[in-house]
């Protein structure tokens, strides 16, 4: 299957121009992205990746990247983070369709990410809640892509996460976790 996605990445000085970039990614297998520079330092990478799942494409494209530019470092992997406009592209919809949703289901709908005068959401959260809802054709590509984008995303904040507050978070999320699942709560966010 296909998956398209896209990895951002800060470089250093080191980059050069262009063309060498792009000749270095090509000759580390990332032959099916394109690239783009638009902020000095900085590189997106779009890919449309043959592969057996979403977390194989984006993992293999993470390491053929790091081959090719060992300086580069992570910023994110889209989609992940989005806007009302976003999920409504995503999924074929009026950006005022999204939101009387969001406005009609304000206990059910997922809380953003952000709350503020542009709200953020995890789009693999929102796309599974709007998969119950059949007249929302979701490719089942965008869905795993979204969740691995998340997954990655939220495993590179984490490690800013100091080893004191890491640990006690564990131990409080354990918990919860074993009490959800006393009382029946717990679910999958998108099946492994």
């Amino acid at each position: 299957m296909e998956y398209e996605f896209t990895l951002k990445f800060i470089c250093s000085e080191q980059v050069g121009l262009i063309d060498d970039v792009v000749e270095k990614l090509g000759a580390a297998g990332c032959n099916d992205a394109l690239a783009g520079i638009g902020v000095p330092g900085r590189i997106a990478l779009n890919f449309t990746r043959s592969a057996e799942s979403a977390q194989t494409a984006i993992l293999s494209a993470l390491a053929d990247v790091k081959r090719a530019l060992p300086f580069a470092r992570l910023i994110e992997v889209s989609p992940d983070w989005v806007g009302l406009s976003d999920v409504a592209e995503a999924v074929g919809v009026s950006r005022q369709n999204i939101r009387k949703l969001m406005v009609t289901h304000p206990t059910s709908f997922p809380p953003p990410v952000h709350a503020g005068s542009t709200s953020i959401w995890h789009l693999a959260l929102v796309l599974r809640w709007l998969q119950p809802r059949h007249q929302y054709p979701i490719a089942q590509s965008l869905v795993e892509v979204a969740h691995t984008a998340m997954q990655i995303n939220i495993a590179k904040e984490a490690e800013l996460l100091s080893p004191v507050l890491r640990q006690a978070l564990q131990v409080g999320i354990a918990d919860s976790a074993l009490k959800d699942r006393r009382i029946g709560r717990i679910h999958s966010p998108v099946p492994e």
